[in-house]
């Protein structure tokens, strides 16, 4: 684990001040959403970690070469995933990354109302089995208590647009934000308090900015472009957004992470799309909403935080 390679002679932790651990669903929505973020706390010297939900197993295949992998193949798409995410996390310079409860622990759950919703490991079979649930708070507090973060970023309670997993790794997230505390849950490690957890957001000012710029670039970017924003599932409201990181210094980094995730994401340019073709502008500032714990630190012209860990004092080794 990483708290004992980072253990001194006297078996004292030596982790860094300032420790960031993200929870995302699928293996490419790190880099969709935080991917700079990441970049930008991993070069500053924090400690960064990712937890991975599952492995994307019922992802649509973009590579004409690996259609075979699809789930309605050889249903290797997950294994192959993998190798994407760890290619993605080296480009963002982010060296603690890992699957909740192991790699296929959990398995995607596809869209709401698929039928992989219920297959026996889908992660989504956590919304209706205590068990299920328990297992994978257990796995996230684990990691809580090894490394000891300050921040812990993940999704609104809708996970952003809807998508199962997106709203279990939420729920999961939430549980273990106040599990990882509590002495009397049983789980391996110490408690840990967690002082600030945030929600991944994109406000709709800056996806009508993105789109405008899609639609100047023209027939210079093969994607398509929607009619409006209002169009979009997903996007916030200005007004709820916290915190603003801007790190236009890793949007280069950011663009070759989302290539590495080839199977799942088309890049051209500082545009990418997913299976739909829509095209999204990817950029160096990424935006949060403060769900739990105190704002603090500088502000923006907007009033926003500009630092996950303002008002956090440098805690060491915890």
């Amino acid at each position: 684990m990483i708290a004992d390679s980072l253990a001194g002679q006297d078996g004292n932790r030596q982790l860094p001040a300032r420790r960031l651990l993200l929870v995302h669903a699928h293996p490419d929505d790190e880099t969709i959403g935080t991917g700079a973020t990441m970049a930008s706390y991993a070069a500053a010297g924090a400690h960064v970690t990712l937890v991975t939900c599952t492995l994307g197993e019922e992802g649509e295949v973009l590579v004409p070469e690996l259609a075979l992998l699809a789930v309605d193949h050889a249903d290797q798409l997950g294994g192959w995933r993998i190798a994407e995410l760890a290619a993605a996390m080296a480009e963002l310079g982010v060296i603690d990354h890992r699957f909740l409860g192991a790699a296929g622990r959990f398995r995607d759950s596809g869209m709401m109302g698929h039928p992989a919703n219920g297959k026996p490991r889908a992660f989504w079979r956590a919304s209706s089995d205590a068990a299920v649930f328990q297992a994978a708070v257990t796995a996230l507090v684990e990691v809580i208590r090894e490394v000891r973060p300050q921040v812990l970023i993940s999704y609104d309670d809708v996970g952003g647009y809807g998508h199962p997993d997106h709203i279990m790794a939420h729920r999961v997230a939430t549980a273990a934000f106040g599990a990882a505390a509590d002495p009397r849950f049983d789980a391996e490690g110490a408690g840990w308090q967690i002082s600030k957890l945030y929600w991944t957001a994109t406000p709709r000012s800056a996806l009508a900015a993105g789109l405008q710029a899609l639609r100047s670039a023209g027939a210079d970017i093969p994607f398509t472009a929607v009619g409006s924003v209002a169009e979009l599932p997903f996007g916030c409201a200005d007004e709820l957004v916290s915190t603003a990181i801007v790190a236009e210094e890793h949007a280069g980094a950011k663009l070759r992470a989302l290539a590495a995730h080839r199977t799942q994401v088309t890049v051209a340019g500082t545009f990418f799309a997913l299976s739909n073709n829509l095209g999204q502008q990817s950029t160096g500032t990424e935006y949060f909403r403060l769900a739990l714990g105190s704002p603090g630190g500088e502000r923006d012209a907007q009033g926003r935080e500009t630092d996950l860990f303002g008002g956090i004092a440098e805690a060491g080794t915890g």
